[in-house]
């Protein structure tokens, strides 16, 4: 389970390098805009509910390109919505801050879209359900999010050291992620209740990322807030992770640099 409350300290604590750092989260917005023009290449007046607005990135983006739209952009740190305020003010646009998955919303929506935030959410599908029921007819949903392949090295890394110092190795270093496939199967009992006839597609990319060394890899995370925010114990113990990063950069470098891999998925529900 993730831990909203110390989420949502890390997320605000790091507004103002998010950007800087943000590098695949940025290519995803673009590629869901792209996704979205395709389907919805009009200026038709939209009501727009954007899950996980951040600072603003995509929001600025989905404003200039419908420029009827009214955009309602929730996120769950107050420091990110500052930064987004910043970068975009408009009237047509609303930021809300707080947790989709407790906040109550009353609007409906011709489309609710989310970029690189629902591997945040503790109840997936029964959020999706109750977003799919502000759906309005011939709505869409559109998101992105992270999968399985998501920074394998890493966890390759981790096991490893665990295992060569006898440790238990059922212990994670971060929350697992879905495959496509399983999460195409949790949207569909998730939505299809409330439209039966919805079609539900995705499409997966990889993006991979190089640093100098593995400590540069964690420091890039910290910069955006994406770090270990379960609740309960986190295995920190110096021994592991320093044989944890001694492993990575040895098994895990082309040309003097170390990688990392995003897994990205993108979701489409049209209702």
């Amino acid at each position: 389970m993730i831990d909203k409350q110390l989420l949502q300290k890390r997320f605000s604590a790091n507004a103002k390098t998010y950007d800087q750092f943000a590098n695949v989260q940025k290519k995803m917005a673009d590629r869901l805009l792209k996704q979205l023009v395709m389907k919805r290449n009009d200026s038709s007046p939209l009501h727009i509910l954007e899950i996980g607005c951040g600072t603003g990135y995509l929001t600025a983006k989905l404003s200039r390109h419908f420029k009827n739209a009214t955009i309602t952009a929730v996120d769950l740190a107050p420091g990110m919505i500052e930064i987004a305020k910043q970068r975009i003010s408009e009237e047509r646009i609303h930021f809300l801050c707080g947790d989709i998955e407790e906040m109550e919303l009353y609007d409906r929506y011709d489309l609710i879209i989310s970029n690189a935030t629902f591997q945040w959410l503790n109840h997936f599908e029964s959020t999706l359900f109750r977003l799919s029921s502000i759906l309005k007819r011939d709505g869409m949903i559109l998101f992105s999010t992270f999968g399985c392949g998501t920074f394998h090295e890493l966890h390759t890394s981790f096991q490893r050291a665990m295992q060569k110092l006898q440790l238990d190795t059922n212990v994670r270093i971060s929350q697992p992620f879905y495959a496509l496939e399983d999460l195409l199967e949790l949207c569909e009992r998730s939505v299809q209740p409330v439209h039966p006839f919805s079609t539900i597609f995705g499409t997966e990319m990889i993006e991979i990322e190089r640093f100098h060394s593995v400590k540069d890899f964690i420091t890039s995370l910290r910069k955006i807030g994406a770090t270990n925010s379960n609740a309960g114990p986190y295995f920190q113990r110096p021994s592991v992770l320093k044989e944890m990063m001694n492993i990575y950069e040895q098994d895990f470098q082309e040309r003097g640099h170390i990688i990392a891999t995003y897994h990205c998925l993108f979701i489409g529900i049209e209702c």
